[in-house]
């Protein structure tokens, strides 16, 4: 069991996610101390029982349900979730458990350097890795929109959906998100230089399905347009 050296609020995005909502507050909670540990359910109005399934097992752990009902959308709810988390660090993963909360305390202990502006759970750095079951088509996906992405940041694992940080270096106000990228969004729009990247192994989903679609692609390509504009004018327009 381990005890992180401050507080920590884990924000998940959700929509139809009622099927890995235990398994995962069992595998968090089973790896960092719930007496210093938030779980912040951002859900999308789920239709499947999703907030209901986070209530009941706030019974059993530190858990917060906030339910959305006039916005959509995973960069958005991740914004919604550091505006109202109790903890300056925040730790920000999937429900899909294709992220192994077993990972969280290595991404905590890089964050306890000052100097580091946020941790990555990387797929793509020495020891991380991909699981098998991934299809084709997404690892195609991931790699053309890393390859896009290249110009706007050294990180190699820029797309990932798992990674912790230090509310006090987010400007909120500077965010304008497209999409569910929302850590590229970070890095460009706070200026994050030090980010380390720790190696994890990458599951495909548990159970549900992807959100992964045609439309959710074009707007990554909108995304990327605004950042490269932000970059190009040095942050004084926020496209």
């Amino acid at each position: 069991m381990f005890t992180p050296r401050a507080p920590v609020t884990i924000v998940v995005p959700t929509y139809d996610e009622h099927e890995n909502l235990e398994p995962l507050a069992e595998r968090i909670f089973a790896t960092l101390s719930a007496d210093h540990t938030e779980l912040l359910i951002l859900d999308d109005n789920s239709p499947d029982g999703t907030a209901a399934e986070a209530e009941r097992l706030a019974k059993k752990f530190p858990i917060r349900c906030v339910v959305r009902r006039d916005a959509r959308g995973l960069a958005t709810a991740v914004i919604a979730g550091i505006a109202a988390a109790q903890n300056d660090v925040v730790v920000v993963m999937d429900a899909d458990l294709s992220h192994p909360p077993e990972q969280i305390p290595a991404l905590l202990n890089a964050l306890d350097n000052p100097s580091v502006d946020a941790a990555v759970g990387s797929r793509f750095v020495a020891g991380g890795k991909v699981d098998l079951h991934w299809p084709a088509h997404r690892r195609l996906n991931s790699w053309v929109g890393r390859v896009l992405a290249r110009p706007l940041t050294s990180v190699r694992d820029m797309m990932a959906g798992f990674f912790a940080f230090r509310r006090q270096t987010v400007r909120l106000e500077a965010l304008h998100p497209v999409g569910y990228k929302i850590l590229l969004e970070l890095i460009v729009r706070n200026r994050w230089h030090n980010v380390v990247e720790v190696p994890i192994t990458f599951s495909d989903r548990a159970a549900g399905q992807t959100k992964l679609n045609i439309a959710e692609q074009v707007r990554y390509l909108r995304h990327l347009g605004r950042l490269y504009t932000c970059v190009l004018t040095g942050g004084t327009k926020r496209p």
